[in-house]
């Protein structure tokens, strides 16, 4: 198993104020004992080859490998110029990510956004569309899409569309393929989606290839029950706090065994650091706690649902063996 981080509380300095590059975070994260960093769309104001090719010499330079890009295509939206406009830009971060992260490295896709006047039908069949004809793209490029049980990007108006599970689960089960396509598990979004994380996680491990850790905690005084909406789920309250991982409401006992159990050694990447620093390193601590703990020590990339699903599809190997620990 080895461990990404996500800059989650720098995301507006990256994407939308940009008083902080790519580049400045690829020199602050140098003090996280981590082996890869997942980056953001919104990170890449510029997208032509050199400039991501310097993005990835930065990289190397800094002893990271780049597993993950996080995308949030909004395939639901009413308007079929801007679906257009979404799929496209779903293609071109594919390609970032084959360019930084070569085969085997997942590009996040999403649904897309809860239109209030796009019906579960008509969203369902959208999504499964787009991602449908991204499968052969993502096949010639080596990368696999990742579908995150997702709750808002945070540059989006509306919350997921297929944040509750059961939608997620009828876009992940009207999609086959098991080679270029699986699940980006999210532990915390499940428990904002109103499900118990290690239950949603035993639905769906058969098709995990890559997860996002982190962590929420309640507010002294509140309550799952006084957080839940009429639909069932919980939003982000600001009674809902992020935290470091291991501290909050996941079960990552029973969370990591049934990844283990299923074969799972793959990437775990951290979404944490709305509070600094100091919780992110505490965060990668824990990880590596668990890895040795749950996972053998391992730093190898071997998913062995997916292995078999590209044995199957008569694609080649993406697994990874040990790794030397990085001195920066």
């Amino acid at each position: 198993m080895r461990i990404s981080v996500f800059p989650k509380g720098d995301l507006t300095a990256l994407a939308v104020d940009r008083t902080m590059t790519v580049f400045d975070w690829i020199e602050k994260a140098r003090v996280l004992p981590a082996e890869g960093l997942e980056l953001y769309s919104g990170m890449f104001w510029q997208t032509d080859d050199d400039h991501i090719d310097q993005v990835g010499e930065h990289l190397a330079a800094a002893g990271f490998e780049m597993p993950m890009l996080c995308v949030s295509p909004d395939f639901t939206n009413p308007d079929p110029e801007v679906r257009k406009a979404e799929f496209d830009r779903e293609i071109e971060m594919m390609r970032i990510t084959a360019r930084l992260g070569g085969r085997g490295a997942s590009t996040r896709v999403l649904s897309g956004q809860k239109h209030p006047e796009v019906s579960r039908e008509q969203g369902v069949e959208w999504v499964v569309d787009a991602i449908t004809r991204l499968l052969p793209i993502a096949r010639e490029l080596g990368v696999t899409l990742g579908l995150e049980n997702h709750y808002k990007d945070g540059f989006w108006r509306y919350p997921e569309f297929a944040q509750k599970s059961d939608v997620f689960l009828e876009i992940l089960n009207a999609i086959d393929d098991r080679a270029s396509f699986g699940v980006q598990f999210d532990p915390s979004n499940a428990i904002v989606a109103g499900d118990d994380s290690a239950d949603f996680l035993e639905q769906v491990i058969d098709r995990v290839v890559t997860m996002q850790a982190s962590d929420r905690s309640l507010a002294p005084g509140a309550s799952l029950d006084d957080l839940r909406q009429s639909d069932g789920t919980l939003g982000y309250s600001p009674a809902l706090q992020h935290g470091v991982i291991g501290q909050g409401l996941n079960d990552y006992d029973r969370i990591f065994r049934t990844l283990a159990d299923a074969g799972y050694d793959g990437w775990i990447s951290i979404e944490d650091g709305v509070n600094g620093m100091g919780e992110m390193a505490e965060s990668v601590e824990f990880l590596r706690e668990a890895r040795d703990t749950y996972f053998g020590g391992s730093t190898a990339v071997r998913v062995r649902t997916h292995e078999a699903a590209l044995a199957a599809a008569g694609l080649p190997s993406i697994a990874r063996g040990e790794i030397e620990e990085v001195a920066r």
